[in-house]
């Protein structure tokens, strides 16, 4: 197994992934009705730098021969209104109305927006592996906290975080669904995450 950083051609794995992580939430940030155009959307998001979903925002999971298996897309909660404003943008552009978007993320946390691993890679360790790697990015960018969010339905996976240490601080709504915004405090050193 490998992490390394995303790139142009992991386009159509990286927005599978995401649609796996994000749902209906998916639906919303891209204004399409079916699946396939979604992923269209996500992928070409993606491609386009400046918005939360760009590549430079992913790292992805390599399983053994080579194959995508995961990714994590992260930022820092104080960039969350500039990295949501080019889709909000498009959404008006593309007559979607202005479409608000929720507050996931704190100002002075660094934000998992999304973390997935295919079905057929789950249960070997690959989503703990993309966690623990989020936390040394973190605080190789001086973050002093992590935070996602969970599902209020998906008990196992909040189990999993709370494992992690991630403890729930807050419960918030996205696209109309609760969800625990669960938060890990970092130690902050002057040690580096891999490049990316």
């Amino acid at each position: 197994m490998q992490i390394r950083p995303a790139r142009l051609a992991d386009g159509a794995a990286a927005a599978r992934l995401v649609l796996l992580a994000i749902e209906d939430i998916a639906f919303r940030l891209t204004g399409e009705r079916t699946e396939a155009a979604v992923l269209a959307k996500l992928a070409e998001y993606y491609r386009t730098p400046g918005n939360r979903f760009s590549a430079d925002r992913h790292a992805l999971l390599i399983a053994d021969g080579g194959e995508p298996a995961g990714t994590f897309l992260c930022y820092g909660g104080d960039q969350a209104d500039a990295l949501y404003a080019p889709i909000a943008e498009r959404l008006r552009a593309e007559g979607f109305g202005d479409a608000v978007q929720d507050r996931e993320a704190d100002e002075d946390e660094y934000y998992i927006d999304a973390v997935a691993v295919f079905p057929a890679y789950q249960g070997r360790g690959f989503a703990k592996a993309l966690i623990r790697h989020a936390e040394l990015e973190a605080a190789a960018r001086g973050y002093a906290a992590i935070a996602l969010n969970v599902d209020i339905g998906k008990e196992y996976a909040r189990a999993l975080y709370a494992r992690l240490g991630f403890e729930e601080d807050k419960r918030i709504r996205i696209n109309g669904h609760p969800y625990r915004h669960m938060r890990k405090a970092l130690r902050v050193s002057s040690a580096h995450a891999a490049e990316f």
